[in-house]
């Protein structure tokens, strides 16, 4: 048997269920980073979903396409290693990433994934490996998204729960201890029972954490790895390096989603032509978007010096963007992730290993994240050596998925985000008064789309009510609406208020950039309300606070401050009581989308 049919033999099981049908391709004359060092000038030739020669020398082989190579880096496809797969999923191959760790998804999704992946064919979308549901308190992180999940109380239970998780299909266990930010948590000693009852049936354990006590008690208890890293001004970073040194641990520092929650923009990717052009306005919005109204990137000291000390003290470092979070995007994330790294500490060589062969061996993946007989040919073309400038990963020339040549996928995109675009298309015109309260007895009016309605949270299952009435007419003739509010607990994000559809049909996007901001009157009980908004794309409103005192006054939200909100592309306009629990009351009138 030949070298080339040894090779093939041995990665049969690989893929078997993926084998792609494109022809032979020999990547020429290439510098090639292979998971951990730079040759500077190689062949790699792979057939049918596999790297049969990572060394490729002499004839090229009949029938095989040829590409050039020089002046170019070939790399293994990039591993997010932190993700929440739920939507967008054919955007990672577009920008290189092949392989995705999911920290929490659908589980029908997960299943569904994981049939498409042992089936083949899926070569549009990257592999994904998953914890599924994960592992948290009742009304713990993870239980705000309107989701049923089941959560964990105590540690005699732990075993039975993390059991239910495999015999779901989770890949590892992921769990949440995170106090400070609103949520119930799971208590150590439960958490270090899920643990062990992880590593009982041969699962690593993985934890979300929110600072550096929560960290350091979780290394201790044993896990295997921290998913995020947290934000701060200090921390004891060569400490903390030193005991996730001594268990053998690995962190995930996703600064792509640390920079939205100070924040603080690192670098725009949309300002990166080739990256637009394959992002719809719908895609694009989330990078837009921001945890925090304000910037405080002082918040990022603490992650950075960890994140530096880790690398010295030899704990893996691995990239992850948490994609599906405000400030970021599938795919397209992970090109600041690796940038971010860099600037943290990591050498260029050392931040591709953290997308590439350190993800892998990490997580277990098996033959992906590197460049070597036998391994996937999921694989990633550049121009330039993102060796020596990192920022060459964003010049992509050519991605691979199983072989197979994303370039069709990629022109196709393209000319979708090309046709989505309109030009000439016209703001929404707006009243010339631009009042959108059309207030009365008989009626919660507007001068266009669905107009007002009821808020609360019982989508996402809180038990918050709303009453509405119109109440007598002002000395100007507007009529007020009367919100009468009871936020329930139980949700660390409870709201109940009234809500403003500018479109037809619920959460339609419409095009109010004609307007600047929002003015209205307001009276009421003197508590602190919101002025929220929402846009195309965003899953985080941006939102600002006011507080409706005893006597009428007029608001002032210019558009600019409800952060990370198209005004192009608005879907709603709400006034909101909460999230503290209890009983509110004030009143609008007179509400108004006005340029100036």
């Amino acid at each position: 048997m030949n070298t080339t049919l040894k090779v093939l033999s041995a990665a049969a099981a690989l893929c078997l269920a993926s084998a792609a049908a494109a022809a032979p391709t020999l990547v020429q004359d290439v510098r090639v980073f292979d998971g951990e060092r730079v040759i500077e000038r190689r062949s790699v030739l792979f057939d049918q979903g596999v790297i049969v020669d990572a060394n490729f020398r002499g004839a090229v082989p009949k029938g095989t396409r040829v590409v050039n190579g020089a002046g170019r880096t070939l790399l293994p496809g990039l591993i997010d290693s932190h993700t929440h797969a739920f939507r967008y999923l054919e955007l990672p191959v577009l920008f290189g990433v092949t392989t995705q760790v999911d920290m929490f998804t659908d589980v029908a999704m997960m299943k569904a994934a994981k049939k498409a992946m042992r089936a083949g064919g899926k070569h549009q979308h990257a592999d994904l490996f998953s914890a599924g549901t994960l592992v948290t308190a009742p009304n713990g992180h993870g239980t705000q998204f309107g989701i049923a999940i089941p959560t964990l109380s105590k540690p005699e239970d732990a075993q039975a729960f993390v059991d239910a998780r495999i015999a779901e299909g989770s890949d590892f266990i992921k769990i949440v201890m995170e106090t400070g930010y609103g949520f119930k948590s799971l208590d150590l000693a439960t958490t270090k029972a899920v643990i062990e009852a992880a590593h009982k049936r041969g699962k690593l354990a993985v934890v979300h954490i929110g600072n550096e006590q929560d960290a350091r008690a979780v290394l201790e208890a044993g896990a295997d790895g921290l998913v995020h890293l947290f934000p701060g001004t200090s921390s004891d970073a060569k400490g903390l390096a030193k005991l996730a040194a001594s268990k053998k641990a690995f962190i995930i520092p996703t600064f792509a989603v640390l920079e939205s929650m100070a924040g603080w923009r690192g670098d725009d990717l949309l300002a990166t032509a080739d990256f637009a052009g394959l992002l719809d306005k719908d895609a694009q919005a989330p990078l837009k978007a921001s945890y925090s109204a304000s910037a405080h990137p002082e918040k990022l000291i603490a992650p950075k010096a960890v994140a530096a000390a880790m690398v010295a003290a030899g704990v893996p470092v691995l990239a992850g963007t948490d994609a599906g979070n405000p400030g970021t995007q599938y795919g397209v994330s992970m090109h600041r992730e690796l940038k971010a790294l860099v600037e943290a500490g990591l050498t260029p060589v050392q931040a591709l290993a953290a997308a590439t062969s350190v993800p892998a061996k990490a997580f277990r993946l098996g033959q992906r994240g590197r460049i070597e007989n036998g391994y996937k040919a999921d694989l990633l073309l550049v121009d330039g050596n993102p060796a020596a400038d990192i920022l060459a990963t964003r010049r992509i020339v050519e991605v691979w998925k199983d072989g197979e040549s994303a370039n069709a996928l990629r022109v196709a995109q393209r000319e979708r985000v090309a046709k989505a675009v309109q030009p000439g298309k016209q703001p929404l015109a707006l009243p010339a008064d631009g009042r959108i309260s059309q207030f009365s007895e008989q009626r919660l009016a507007s001068p266009f789309g669905m107009g007002w309605g009821p808020s609360t949270d019982g989508f996402a299952g809180g038990k918050s009510t709303v009453a509405l009435a119109a109440g007598l007419a002002l000395t100007g003739g507007e009529v007020p609406l009367a919100v009468e509010a009871k936020v329930a607990p139980g949700l660390p994000f409870a709201w109940a208020g009234v809500a403003f559809m500018p479109g037809a049909a619920p959460m339609q996007a419409v095009d109010l950039s004609a307007a600047r901001l929002v003015r209205f009157k307001t009276r009421g009980d003197g508590k602190r309300y919101q002025v929220i908004a929402m846009s195309q794309g965003v899953s985080i409103p941006g939102a600002k606070s006011f507080t409706a005192g005893p006597e009428w006054t007029e608001v002032t939200v210019p558009f600019s401050e409800l952060k990370g909100i198209d005004p192009a592309a608005m879907t709603m306009l709400g006034f909101n009581a909460g999230p503290q629990p209890g009983d509110y009351r004030f009143e609008i009138a007179d509400v108004r989308l006005l340029a100036q």
